[in-house]
């Protein structure tokens, strides 16, 4: 079977609202809980709301709400209140968060580095993770991918792919491999019923 994330306006694409473990890193409580982890730990600079989380994540406000309220609860997210607005960040003075901002870029940060690096290139009609991280993230067990396997199609130049890929590469560290399709080179290659 053929598992592919699709990435289309930098959102995490999460079909499954269940709390299962997932397979890309089964440790975590649920994907959810990673995915916040990824957004908010990969850039602390940022500052996050539950509604900003709950649309990039695409789970209701109130499960967000939840999961956010036990990282606090563990002391790995603060948050500060301007006005009526609640401000979240990583805890960094907690110990944990560190390797846990590691682990999360190697389980869950390789869509938002993606989406980061490739966001910028002219011609980028669409971008897939397809392959093993793709089927991890789809829930299949199996072994931690070694590779990000890439599919761009349009008409992008070349170099800015390879360049992106380069950098996405040296940020999750992990191999990125990019195959590079114009939209009628995909077409055709689409069985017909």
């Amino acid at each position: 079977m053929h598992y592919q994330l699709i990435l289309l306006d930098n959102r995490i694409d999460s079909r499954d609202v269940r709390h299962a473990a997932p397979a890309v890193l089964p440790i975590f409580r649920s994907k959810l809980q990673g995915e916040i982890l990824a957004l908010i730990l990969i850039n602390p600079a940022r500052s996050w709301t539950i509604d900003e989380l709950a649309r990039r994540t695409g789970h209701p406000y109130q499960t967000v709400a939840t999961e956010v309220r036990r990282l606090q609860e563990a002391d790995i997210l603060r948050a500060r209140t301007i006005g009526r607005t609640k401000l979240l960040t990583a805890n960094e003075s907690s110990p944990y968060v560190g390797p846990l901002t590691d682990l999360v870029m190697t389980a869950f940060g390789p869509p938002l580095v993606i989406g980061e690096e490739f966001e910028t290139i002219a011609g980028i009609e669409q971008l897939f993770i397809y392959g093993s991280w793709a089927a991890r993230d789809a829930g299949e067990p199996g072994p931690a991918p070694n590779d990000i396997d890439l599919l761009v199609i349009g008409h992008p130049d070349r170099d800015a792919i390879y360049e992106a890929a380069k950098a996405t590469q040296h940020r999750i560290a992990r191999e990125v491999n990019t195959t590079i399709r114009t939209p009628e080179q995909w077409a055709a290659s689409i069985p017909r019923r």
